[in-house]
C-alpha cells in the first residue's frame, strides 16, 4: 500500500506552524493532541523543522532540519530532546507504530 516515507505529523519553529497529514485525521483527538503538543515544544525549544516520519518498515523516525546557519537551532539540545521524547512517550509511539502497522501495511498484529 505505501512504498515510501510517510509523513505523520510535523511543526516549522520558522513558519510556526504544525501539521497533521489527512491520512491521520481517524487518530483519536486526545492522540491527535499529544502529538501536536510534543512537536510544537519541541520546535519551541530547539528551534529548526521537526518531521515524525514512517519509514517502509513501519517504524516512526524522528527527521531534524534547520535552516543552514541559522544561530537560533540547537543542535546538541535537539538530539537530548528527542532522546527525551522517546523515553516519556515510548508508549505513545509504539502504539502509532502499531496502528501504523496495521492500519496503512495491513500487517497482523503477533499473535493474531
Amino acid at each position: 500500500m505505501y512504498d515510501e516515507k510517510i509523513v505523520l505529523c510535523g511543526a516549522n519553529s520558522y513558519e510556526r506552524k504544525y501539521y497533521l497529514n489527512p491520512d491521520f485525521e481517524h487518530l483519536p483527538s486526545h492522540v491527535k493532541d499529544e502529538l501536536k503538543i510534543l512537536c510544537v515544544l519541541y520546535v519551541n525549544d530547539v528551534g529548526g523543522i521537526l518531521t515524525l516520519v514512517f519509514e517502509e518498515n513501519g517504524e516512526l523516525c524522528f527527521e531534524v532540519t534547520s535552516k543552514e546557519g541559522d544561530p537560533m537551532f540547537d543542535d546538541i539540545g535537539s538530539q537530548l530532546k528527542i532522546k527525551q521524547i522517546q523515553r516519556e512517550k515510548q508508549e505513545l509511539l509504539e502504539a502509532l507504530q502499531m496502528y501504523y502497522r496495521v492500519f496503512f501495511l495491513e500487517e497482523m498484529p503477533e499473535g493474531e
